[in-house]
């Protein structure tokens, strides 16, 4: 059994095999950090390997799990170029460990319950190319529910939103936008990856693509503490985007009426679904 303080690692760069640039393509880093997520780990690495564009590195971070992630994570040792098994205080405290290991051009972020869909990378590379002076990519996600309720959602990046439509998951971050404005606030639980977004502003440079690069599970951490997501993202906006007070917190009770109707709504739709 893993003790509180081991660490156990592997992956291509223990063997000095390092993922490095190549003319016309970028390195890109994907961030994973996982517990206990041993049901969904090899879909979410196999989409990563299945990917069209030939210079990524994935990098894993595991909390310390026991159910049995870090034998899969032994299983595709040639093929990650990072893993390690640790304890950690949260996903953004693995995130915050993991971007010190980063050699990417650019720096995306895959839940372990998450998948990319063939030929994401690539298409948000040449989304790059045609935006030399983007900062951050975003495109399109199918999020799906296991109540079998489906959805197709994302919308470009707008810091002034009052409501987060841009998905985060799978999105592209340029290696210098975490040099200037620094890691994760590791005080936000559940929408730090928000919270860093907002720090810009105006001076965030973005590109968005309506294309699906990605499906996501539901029940994601933000997800799971419902109302608490939604009171982080009203710190995060009066703290960092200096929205109205008075607006923020009406805001914040429509999302949490909106929040408690949700199960009604994908039993619903996941009724309809099946009988179609």
């Amino acid at each position: 059994m893993q003790t509180e303080n081991a660490c156990l690692q592997g992956g291509k760069r223990l063997k000095g095999i390092v993922a490095g640039g190549r003319a016309g393509q970028p390195l890109v880093t994907v961030i994973s950090a996982v517990y206990n997520g041993r049901p969904y780990i090899s879909g979410c690495l196999d989409s990563v390997l299945r990917q069209d564009y030939q210079n990524i590195e994935h990098i894993v971070l595991d909390g310390g799990s026991n159910d049995g992630t870090v034998d899969v994570l032994r299983e595709y040792d040639d093929r990650i170029a990072l893993w390690r098994s640790e304890p950690d205080k949260g996903v953004y405290d693995a995130w915050n460990k993991a971007l010190a290991e980063a050699r990417g051009d650019w720096i995306c972020f895959l839940g372990v319950d998450d998948e990319f869909l063939p030929g994401a990378i690539s298409a948000y590379m040449a989304l790059a190319a045609k935006n030399p002076q983007a900062e951050y990519l975003s495109s399109r996600m199918q999020w799906v529910h296991s109540s079998n309720y489906q959805i197709i959602k994302g919308s470009r990046w707008n810091w002034r939103n009052l409501v987060m439509d841009t998905p985060h998951v799978g999105s592209m971050h340029r290696r210098i936008l975490f040099d200037r404005l620094g890691a994760y606030d590791t005080s936000y639980r559940i929408v730090a990856d928000y919270e860093f977004l907002l720090r810009a502003r105006s001076q965030l440079i973005t590109a968005y693509m309506p294309v699906v690069t990605v499906m996501v599970r539901g029940g994601g951490i933000s997800s799971n503490y419902g109302f608490r997501a939604f009171e982080e993202a009203a710190r995060a906006q009066i703290q960092n985007a200096g929205r109205n007070k008075v607006l923020v917190k009406l805001n914040l009770y429509v999302q949490k009426l909106k929040f408690k109707l949700r199960p009604l709504r994908y039993a619903l739709a996941g009724k309809k679904t099946s009988a179609e």
